[in-house]
């Protein structure tokens, strides 16, 4: 493992790759998913997470980061691709997909809390402003996603 600004540029190669992930599943799921209510708030979502993405390829850009998968990246996005393409078949592999989307927001989490630390380590009021930023939207979507997957869960013992 990387250390010093190598190990940022792994961190922002990590979180370009996870957002790719997370929007490249939400497209799919966006047209896909069984509820209606679902499919409108990834929909929504998608706009933000498209807006994170850029921001991490601006902050990342200085260090060379281009969102290089490497192991973690690499298997959720695979699980991602994976359960998003199988998602219209039935309400289970919808399921599925929906939790792995979740998964990846709760990683995203992890690593908007990381650039927050790093950020005020280096003092960098832009970075830390724009991940604080980040993580409070990523939260938000996460919480709703869980709490509609949840529900989800409910529908598909109950059927």
């Amino acid at each position: 493992m990387p250390s010093g600004t190598e190990f940022i540029t792994h961190e922002f190669d990590e979180a370009i790759a996870i957002q790719q992930s997370i929007i490249a599943s939400g497209r799919k799921l966006s047209t896909s998913h069984p509820v209606a209510a679902v499919k409108r708030q990834i929909k929504a979502d998608l706009a933000v997470d498209e807006k994170h993405l850029a921001q991490l390829k601006k902050f990342g850009k200085p260090l060379g980061a281009t969102g290089k998968r490497e192991e973690v990246a690499e298997a959720l996005g695979s699980l991602a691709d994976e359960t998003s393409a199988k998602a219209g078949s039935e309400e289970s592999e919808a399921y599925e997909a929906h939790a792995v989307l979740l998964n990846l927001k709760r990683k995203q989490q992890d690593s908007a809390d990381a650039l927050i630390k790093i950020a005020r380590d280096r003092k960098d009021t832009d970075l830390r402003d724009a991940a604080t930023k980040m993580k409070k939207e990523i939260k938000a979507s996460a919480d709703a996603l869980g709490k509609r997957l949840a529900d989800f869960a409910v529908r598909i013992a109950s059927a």
